[in-house]
């Protein structure tokens, strides 16, 4: 079998965790060419210097987007903050495809995108052009795109298991309850109080609780699905962990419906997916057992209240919830199998 022809990729904020989470997969992707990587705050810096844990890899120094020699990039992951991303990549040539891992792109409304950030989107001709980067729901799309906006982690592991059961009406679009718990990685590198081991172990918080961002996002990817507006409720949680996200969705049953039918149908929708399973009844998912790796693991349960179930969603909140799905997207953007570069087994212990 000949090898798949080489895409040359660029890692824009290459020196926090999602674009080192990025490397770690890209380096061993048989159709990737690292030819840049920048960081503004270390450009200058060899990489390893920042990332020491790839300092005996072969990779580019750390540059600012300025510096890059467009000409020899196909594609651009994006790990930039919000509210920056918009004016970078409305920057970049055509020719360049990209994959935004910041919240930039993945609010179609650009109305609802300034409601949530507190900015006005810069580059509303571009969102036009976005497609949301949930493979498994949007892979037709995504096969097609110049810009996929790759989705938040909370926003993956709620609308996985939620989507095919609002699309065949097997639950209460109107009684939706998201609980979700996630790692201290989600909240970035940078160096932030709130983020601080002291601050963080030894405990758990709610935190953005009826406020976060994600929330427009989760409500905008239900709603698609039930063909009417949703609301869910969500709070996340910070969790005294690296990685790892675990979401409790609580939702009312359709009428004359079961938790039964509810697995059933996420075993259809999912039959065949490399990276969403489904547990045997009885089963409930764990951060531990998708460490590292791009999975999303569901389980369902019957509630104790007649007429209700209890779904619970694992990812690792770097991966599937970030960089994972963002590879996961390159590869379907490139005609390639989604599983390339991906095919890893969990960390365990």
């Amino acid at each position: 079998m000949s090898s798949p022809e080489k895409i040359r990729i660029a890692v824009l904020g290459a020196s926090g965790y999602t674009g080192a989470e990025l490397l770690r997969f890209l380096l061993r992707h048989p159709a990737a060419e690292i030819t840049a990587l920048t960081a503004e705050k270390n450009a200058g810096q060899k990489t390893g210097a920042v990332l020491p844990h790839l300092d005996f890899e072969d990779l580019p120094g750390l540059a600012r987007v300025a510096e890059v020699d467009w000409s020899r990039v196909d594609l651009a992951f994006c790990c930039l903050p919000h509210g920056v991303t918009q004016d970078v990549i409305a920057g970049l040539p055509r020719h360049v495809r990209i994959v935004d891992l910041s919240a930039d792109f993945r609010l179609a409304d650009v109305e609802a995108y300034a409601a949530a950030y507190g900015q006005k989107h810069r580059a509303p001709a571009l969102q036009k052009e976005a497609v949301y980067g949930l493979t498994e729901i949007y892979r037709a799309q995504i096969e097609k795109a110049r810009l996929v906006a790759n989705p938040g982690c909370y926003p993956t592991s709620a609308q996985l298991p939620l989507i095919p059961l609002l699309r065949e009406k097997l639950i209460e679009a109107a009684d939706i309850v998201i609980d979700s718990k996630s790692g201290v990685t989600g909240a970035g590198r940078e160096a932030k109080p709130g983020s601080l081991y002291a601050e963080v172990g030894e405990g758990v918080h709610a935190y953005g609780v009826a406020t976060h961002r994600h929330a427009p996002e989760i409500d905008q990817g239900l709603s698609a699905a039930a063909g009417r507006t949703v609301t869910a409720s969500f709070t996340p949680h910070l969790m005294p962990m690296n990685r790892g996200l675990l979401s409790t969705i609580y939702v009312k049953l359709a009428a004359g419906k079961t938790a039964g039918d509810l697995r059933g149908a996420l075993e259809a929708a999912y039959a065949g997916e490399a990276f969403v399973k489904i547990l045997p009844e009885g089963l409930s998912p764990a951060t531990r057992h998708v460490r590292g790796v791009n999975l999303c693991v569901t389980g369902v349960f019957a509630d104790r209240r007649a007429g209700r179930a209890i779904l619970v969603s694992a990812i690792d909140n770097l991966v599937k919830g970030a960089s994972g799905q963002a590879i996961q997207n390159m590869n379907r953007m490139s005609g390639l199998p989604e599983t390339m570069g991906l095919d890893y087994i969990a960390l365990f212990p």
